[in-house]
C-alpha cells in the first residue's frame, strides 16, 4: 500500500476516535452511601401486610392492608403499637366494584397540596374487577382537632378483559413536584399515569398511560408482577416490583426485583441493561434466614438514609406475616442492596 494512501487512512481512523470520544456522554458518577441497617421491629407487627411509611411530627405510621386499612406508629421505628383504621366502615361504593370484597388492600401514603393522600385497592384475589380510590386528610396525628379521612372516591377502574388490574397504586413526585401514579398487578405489569395536584385525581389534560414493566415477555413468560413503588437517587428513578406468589404464609415465593431509569415514565433496565418490558429486573430482596415470601415494600428517605419496609412470612411462626424495616446501601454504581441478603 502506497505512504500516502496508509497515511490517509490513519488520519480517518484517528479524525474518526477524537470524533467518537467528543460525542460520547460523560461516565455518570456515583455516590456510594453508608452501609445498610437491619432494625427488628417489636410490638404490633403481626399481621402487618403491604405496608408504606410516613413520618409527621416526628412520628413514624405504617399503614397496611386489612382491618379498614389499619395503621401502627412508632416513635423510633422499632417499637410500635396500633394506631387506628382509616375507615370506621367500608366505603359504601366498594361493593359494588367488588360484590366479593373482604378488605381493601394495599394503601400508599404521599404529602403533596399540603394533604396527606392516601391511595388504596379494592378488590379480590385473583379477580380484574378492581379499583384504586384516595382518602384524603390534613394529619395523621389522630389526637389532632384536624383528624379526619375523607373518602374521595375512585380514582382508577379495572375490568375482566382489561390490561391491567387497578390494584396496588404508589404516588412518586416528579422533579417538579408534580404528582404521578403508578399502578398494577400480573395481566400485563405496571403502568403510570399523570395525577392532577389539585384534585389527586387523573390529570384530564394528560391522558397518555406509560407502561412501565410486563413480565410475560420474558424468562417464564409469567404475569407475576405487581406492587410498584419507585423513588429517585442520585439524578435516576429506580423501580422496585415484586415478583412471583404472595399470601401463601410460610409457601409464599415473594421476592423484589430492582429497573432503573433517567426518565420517571421509563424505560427502566436492570443491572445487565434488560428492560423491565421485557421481563428485566435485577433481585435486591428474597428469603432470608426465618423469612419468607418478603416483599410489597414501601420506602422512606430520612437525613440521606433510604429506609424500607415490607412484609415478610415468620416460618417459625406458623407463617404470620410481620413487619420488616432495614434501610439500603448505594454502591459504587449507584445499585441499591440489602443487608439481610449478605451471605
Amino acid at each position: 500500500m502506497p505512504l500516502r494512501t496508509r497515511f490517509r487512512l490513519m488520519t480517518c481512523l484517528l479524525t474518526g476516535l477524537l470524533a467518537a470520544c467528543q460525542s460520547a456522554p460523560p461516565a455518570r458518577v456515583f455516590t456510594p452511601g453508608p452501609p445498610g441497617v437491619m432494625l427488628e421491629p417489636t410490638g404490633f407487627i403481626q399481621t402487618v401486610h403491604d405496608p408504606v411509611i410516613a413520618k409527621e411530627n416526628g412520628v413514624y405510621y405504617v399503614f397496611s392492608t386489612g382491618g379498614r386499612l389499619f395503621f401502627t406508629c412508632s416513635t423510633d421505628k422499632i417499637t410500635w403499637e396500633f394506631c387506628g383504621r382509616v375507615f370506621a366502615k367500608n366505603p359504601s361504593w366498594v361493593h359494588e366494584v367488588n360484590p366479593n370484597l373482604v378488605d381493601m388492600w394495599a394503601p400508599d401514603i404521599s404529602y403533596f397540596n399540603e394533604t396527606w393522600h392516601l391511595y388504596y385497592a379494592v378488590s379480590n384475589f385473583g379477580s380484574q374487577e378492581s379499583a384504586i380510590a384516595l382518602a384524603t386528610n390534613k394529619t395523621l396525628d389522630p389526637e389532632s382537632p384536624d383528624y379526619a379521612w375523607v373518602d374521595q372516591g375512585i380514582v382508577l377502574r379495572s375490568r375482566s378483559g382489561d390490561d391491567w388490574n387497578a390494584i396496588d397504586p404508589n404516588l412518586v413526585l416528579d422533579e417538579q413536584g408534580e404528582p404521578w401514579l403508578a399502578w398494577g398487578s400480573f395481566w400485563h405489569g405496571l403502568y403510570m399515569r399523570k395525577i392532577s395536584a389539585t384534585t389527586g385525581m387523573f390529570d384530564e389534560a394528560a391522558s397518555e398511560v406509560y407502561h412501565l414493566a410486563d413480565r410475560t415477555t420474558g424468562p417464564g413468560s409469567t404475569s407475576a408482577i405487581e406492587a410498584t413503588f419507585i423513588i429517585q437517587h442520585d439524578g435516576l428513578w429506580y423501580l422496585f416490583a415484586s415478583f412471583d406468589q404472595c399470601c401463601q404464609g410460610a409457601a409464599s415465593t415473594y421476592n423484589v426485583h430492582v429497573g432503573r431509569s433517567e426518565a420517571l415514565t421509563g424505560p427502566y433496565v436492570d443491572k445487565d441493561g434488560v428492560e423491565m418490558l421485557r421481563g428485566g429486573g435485577s433481585l435486591i430482596l428474597s428469603a432470608y434466614d426465618r423469612w419468607r415470601g418478603p416483599g410489597h415494600n414501601g420506602f422512606l428517605v430520612e437525613d440521606g438514609i433510604t429506609w424500607m419496609v415490607y412484609h415478610a412470612y415468620d416460618a417459625k411462626q406458623v407463617g404470620i406475616s410481620k413487619l420488616r424495616i432495614e434501610s439500603l446501601t448505594w454502591g459504587a454504581d449507584g445499585w441499591p442492596s440489602l443487608p439481610s441478603q449478605q451471605k
